[in-house]
């Protein structure tokens, strides 16, 4: 048996059916709790996220020792608009044909409210460190919120599995693989000692800390992401006469799986479900628990204010990265040459600009990549303070050997994929695996957690939009000392 077999078989049993039917219910719960408040209130969202960009005195406010809402999003969407926009939407295409790609904007609608409830949750539980950095995240509303507030002991269990899920996808490499997979495809450079030299890179550019990432992610993120959007609005255009087919195969497969064609070996329902799902996941982190790390140290005057981020976070990846990815590709026709991973979205681009187009997404990868490993690794410093919150001089020694060392499983990884032939579909089935138990956790979580938010989130709405009475009684965050203050 393969590495493959073995990652494949894991794979199924992690994404089986346990798995599938909560997360399904937990986005379908809250989004239905909630009144679908994230679509109702889609402009409020869009003022209050992208429209303060134009506004230099919001958009720039931040307090000493805190960063910007933006800042914040930056690092949270460097962490998810990355290789899983590119690489891991085509994988998912390529295993489970276009019908996955319902089941990944499916997961991308429900994920909106998901993350604006888990971001707004990690902003309420945060907690403060001995410089005045706020700093939180999943594991923090495990502690606080069903550990002291509700008095539950299952949140340790929780926050184990959730822990060793974590530091579990240290070893995935996904994102390096995905670069050098993409500069070997056009231009021929080596995989692994780019990989190395990679490696080094983003251990130079983490090692000052969540504000160089957050400088960093400032400079880079919304220029990938734009010229990205843009190159794939263009192969669209220049395939307008396929949408109506391209889309009929995505809601058609949806449901029935997809039958063999030309190189594709064809894919059964639940494997449809499974790839849309853990695929965009992987990509919008909704439901991962992940981004609260990077979201809780925003400056912000209400915890549903940084999730209304979270939800545009949501919505710039999946809704509008990860289609122009799936559509670039269906509308090429290249879905089925049997090709995997980046190369695919490569041979898209190629198809419809030539080297050019091949060139212009390997740039993209790269850049998407460089912004995912940098977010990442302020996601796990932050779930080291916590293990080690006692001991500040043994934390800061652990946080630094992280640094030195968190980039180097991934090597390992792409040699093991490179010299054992399995390529991107070995590194995107350990993808799978590693985001499939932390996510489990945090799911439960947040339907312990769902009354609490509901709560913050009726706060918000009669603070912000005029809807029900403002309770002065209520506390906008679990531990108000030194807290932004709340305006009505």
């Amino acid at each position: 048996m393969t590495a493959l077999d073995v990652v494949n078989t894991l794979s199924g049993y992690l994404w089986g059916t346990p798995l599938l039917v909560t997360v399904l219910f937990g986005g379908i719960f809250y989004t239905l709790a909630t009144k679908f408040f994230t679509f109702r209130y889609f402009g409020h969202m869009i003022k209050h996220t992208f429209g303060t960009l134009l506004k230099k005195d919001e958009s720039k406010e931040k307090a000493a020792g805190k960063i910007s809402p933006f800042e914040a999003v930056a690092v949270a969407i460097g962490g998810t608009v990355g290789v899983g926009n590119i690489g891991g939407v085509s994988t998912a295409i390529a295993t489970g044909g276009p019908g996955a790609v319902f089941w990944l904007w499916l997961w991308g609608l429900c994920g909106m409210t998901i993350k604006t409830a888990e971001v707004s949750l990690a902003v309420y539980f945060r907690s403060k460190d001995e410089s005045g950095n706020f700093y939180g995240g999943s594991t923090y509303y495990m502690e606080k919120g069903i550990g002291k507030a509700m008095g539950l002991k299952i949140w340790k269990v929780l926050a184990l599995i959730f822990f060793v899920g974590m530091f579990a996808g240290m070893i995935g490499g996904a994102q390096t693989y995905t670069i050098a997979e993409g500069l070997h495809t056009s231009f021929g450079i080596p995989m692994l000692p780019f990989t190395i030299c990679y490696a080094a890179f983003i251990i130079l550019v983490v090692w000052k800390g969540i504000h160089s990432i957050a400088n960093f992610a400032t400079k880079v993120v919304p220029f990938m992401c734009l010229i990205y959007l843009v190159g794939g609005v263009i192969i669209i255009a220049k395939n307008l006469g396929t949408i109506p087919h391209v889309f009929g195969m995505i809601f058609s497969d949806a449901f029935t799986g997809t039958a063999a064609v030309g190189g594709f070996a064809g894919a059964a329902f639940a494997q449809v479900v499974k790839t849309g799902v853990a695929r965009s996941i992987y990509s919008n982190e909704a439901g991962w628990g992940s981004s609260p790390f990077a979201h809780a140290s925003a400056n912000t005057p209400h915890p549903v204010r940084q999730g209304l981020w979270g939800s545009f976070e949501v919505f710039v990846d999946t809704i509008l990265v990860c289609s122009i990815t799936a559509l670039s590709i269906l509308c090429a026709g290249v879905w089925d040459s049997g090709i995997m991973g980046a190369s695919l979205a490569i041979e898209a681009y190629s198809t419809a600009f030539g080297t050019i187009g091949g060139n212009f997404i390997t740039i993209c990868v790269f850049l998407f990549g460089m912004t995912t490993s940098t977010g990442w690794c302020a996601y796990y410093e932050v779930m080291i303070r916590q293990l080690f919150s006692k001991n500040m001089k043994l934390r800061e020694n652990f946080v630094k050997l992280y640094k030195l060392v968190f980039m180097l499983p991934g090597v390992y990884v792409v040699w093991l994929a490179e010299t054992g032939g399995s390529g991107p579909e070995l590194i995107w089935a350990i993808a799978d695996c590693t985001n499939a138990v932390p996510t489990f956790a945090n799911i439960v979580a947040l339907l312990f957690l769902s009354k609490q938010f509901l709560m913050l989130l009726n706060d918000y709405k009669a603070r912000y939009l005029g809807i029900g009475t403002v309770d002065p009684n209520f506390k906008v965050f679990y531990d108000t000392e030194d807290q932004p203050v709340a305006v009505g």
